[in-house]
C-alpha cells in the first residue's frame, strides 16, 4: 500500500526542485527586505507613492507596477517579492527543463545554484531597472526552454501560442524597463520562436514579430496617453559627457549656445578634470538648473550634432576609453542596503545585510574577474561562436549573442562603469556555460520518422523514471 502511494521518481525530483527554488525565494526576500534601494530606487518609490510627479527619467512602467502593488498590498516590499518570485521561478522552470531534457539531477541543481553565486545574488533584491530587465529576459528564456521541452510532444497550437505570448510579454517588459535591452531581447526572441517551432515558416515569423511589437507598443502608448509622465530629455545627459570630455575649454567658450549653458559646460569640463570624473558629468560636475535638462536639451543636442561630427577621432577615443574602463575597471559590484533617505526606510535585517556584503565583496576581491566586463564579453563571444552541437546549441548561441550585443551596445551610451550594466550578461553567460557543458553529454535528438507518435519522439528527451518500476 505504501508502495502504491509513492510518487514516481521524476515527480519527486520535480517537486524537490520546486521546494529548493521556493526556499531560496523566501530567503532572498528575507535578506533583501524591504528591497535594497539606491537614490534611483527611492526616486521611483516616491513616484509610485504619488509623492513626486511621474517622469520618464527612470522607466515609468516600473513605478506604475510598484504603485499598483502598493495599492493592492499596502507594502513597498511587494515589488521585492514579485522580483524574487520571477527570478527564482525562472530558475526553477529552467532547472525543471534541464532535468527533463538531460536527466541530470546535478545539472538541474546547478541551474538553481546560479542564483546563489556572488555575481548574481549581489543585485537579486536591488530595485533597479537593470535587475528587472535581466529577470524579465531570464523569464523569457524559461518560457523558451519550456517550449523546447514540449516541442517534440507536438503540443496543441493553443499551448504554443500561449507560451509565445507569455514570452513576448516578458521581453516587452524588459525593453520597457530598460530601453537598450532591445539588442539583448532580439536573440532571446529568436530563441523563443525556434524553441516553439522547429522550423517556423515566414508566416509564423511575421505573426510572432507582430505579437512582440504589439506587446511593446500597446503598453508604451497606454503609459504615454494615460499616465503622461513628465518628459525629462534624459538623452542629453550622455551628450553632456561627450561635450565636456571631447571639446577643449576654448571650444566650449566659443560654443554657439546661450551664455548660461556655455558657462555651465565650461565649468563642468573644468570640474570634471579637477575631480577626475571620466563620465557621469551631469551628476558629478554639471551645475544642474531647476528644470534639469528640459530647457537646455535642444541646444545641447544641436551643439552635440555639430561638434561631434567635426571631432570624430576624439569622440571615438573618448568612448573607447570609457568602454575600456567598463571592461577592465568595472566598479560598484554591490549596493549596500538602503541609501540614506528622509522616508524612514531601512534594511529590515541589518545582520543579514552584513553577511551578504561580506560574501559578495569578499568574492569580488578574491575573484575579481567574475565582476569584470572583459570576462563576460569574452565568454559571450565564445558562446556565440562555439555553442557546441548538443541539445542546447541553439539556446547557448542565443544567450551568447544577447550578452555580447548588450555589452557592446553600451559603447556609445554608457553613463558610468558600473557592474549593474553587466548584470544580464553575467546571468546569461553563466547559464550558457552550464548549458554548454551539459549539452556536450546530450546529443541533439534525431528527427522523428514520418508517422512516429508523439510518445516515441519524446523518449529521447525524458529522463528515466527510477521510481516507476
Amino acid at each position: 500500500m505504501g508502495q502504491k502511494g509513492r510518487l514516481p521518481f521524476a515527480q519527486r525530483w520535480m517537486w524537490s526542485l520546486a521546494a529548493v527554488a521556493a526556499v531560496c525565494c523566501l530567503a532572498t526576500v528575507l535578506v533583501f527586505a524591504p528591497g535594497y534601494l539606491s537614490p534611483d530606487s527611492l526616486d521611483q518609490l516616491q513616484q509610485a507613492e504619488g509623492k513626486r510627479p511621474l517622469t520618464d527619467w527612470h522607466p515609468p512602467v516600473l513605478s506604475l507596477v510598484w504603485r499598483a502593488l502598493i495599492a493592492v498590498t499596502g507594502s513597498i516590499t511587494s515589488l521585492l517579492v514579485v522580483q524574487a518570485v520571477v527570478f527564482w521561478g525562472a530558475l526553477g522552470v529552467l532547472a525543471w527543463c534541464v532535468w527533463g531534457l538531460t536527466g541530470s539531477r546535478g545539472g538541474s541543481l546547478a541551474v538553481l545554484g546560479l542564483g546563489l553565486t556572488p555575481f548574481v545574488l549581489t543585485f537579486a533584491g536591488v530595485v533597479w531597472k537593470d535587475v528587472h530587465a535581466a529577470f524579465a529576459l531570464l523569464a523569457a528564456c524559461a518560457v523558451a526552454f519550456t517550449g523546447l521541452r514540449l516541442r517534440d510532444t507536438r503540443p496543441r497550437p493553443a499551448v504554443r501560442w500561449a507560451l509565445l505570448w507569455l514570452g513576448v510579454l516578458f521581453l516587452a517588459y524588459a525593453m520597457l524597463v530598460r530601453k537598450n535591452a532591445f539588442v539583448a531581447a532580439l536573440p532571446v526572441f529568436v530563441m523563443l520562436v525556434l524553441a516553439l517551432w522547429r522550423a517556423p515558416g515566414r508566416r509564423t515569423w511575421v505573426t510572432c514579430a507582430a505579437a512582440l511589437a504589439a506587446a511593446l507598443v500597446v503598453p508604451a502608448a497606454a503609459i504615454s496617453l494615460f499616465a503622461q509622465p513628465l518628459q525629462t530629455k534624459q538623452g542629453a545627459q550622455i551628450m553632456i559627457d561627450d561635450l565636456v570630455h571631447v571639446l577643449g575649454a576654448d571650444e566650449l567658450r566659443s560654443a554657439d549656445v546661450s551664455p548660461d549653458l556655455r558657462d555651465r559646460l565650461v565649468a563642468a569640463a573644468r570640474e570634471c578634470r579637477r575631480v577626475g570624473a571620466l563620465s557621469d558629468a551631469y551628476w558629478a560636475c554639471y551645475d544642474r538648473p531647476a528644470d534639469g535638462l528640459r530647457g537646455d536639451s535642444d541646444e545641447i543636442t544641436s551643439l552635440w550634432l555639430r561638434e561631434m561630427s567635426g571631432h570624430v577621432p576624439h569622440y571615438v577615443q573618448y568612448r573607447l576609453r570609457l568602454f575600456t574602463s567598463l571592461l577592465f575597471e568595472t566598479g560598484y559590484p554591490y549596493h549596500p542596503g538602503v541609501s540614506r533617505n528622509d522616508q524612514g526606510i531601512e534594511v529590515a535585517h541589518p545582520r543579514l545585510e552584513d553577511m551578504l556584503d561580506t560574501y559578495v565583496t569578499g568574492m569580488a576581491t578574491d575573484l575579481r574577474w567574475l565582476f569584470r566586463g572583459w570576462f563576460w564579453l569574452a565568454v559571450a563571444l565564445v558562446l556565440a561562436i562555439r555553442p557546441g552541437k548538443g541539445t542546447f546549441a541553439m539556446p547557448v548561441r542565443a544567450l551568447g549573442i544577447s550578452s555580447a550585443a548588450y555589452i557592446l551596445g553600451y559603447l556609445p551610451i554608457m553613463p558610468a562603469t558600473n557592474y549593474r550594466y553587466l548584470y544580464w550578461p553575467a546571468i546569461a553567460c553563466a547559464l550558457g556555460l552550464l548549458l554548454l557543458r551539459l549539452g556536450r553529454r546530450t546529443p541533439p535528438p534525431p528527427p522523428a520518422p514520418p508517422g512516429a507518435t508523439a510518445g516515441r519522439a519524446l523518449t529521447a528527451h525524458q529522463p528515466a523514471d527510477a521510481g516507476g518500476q
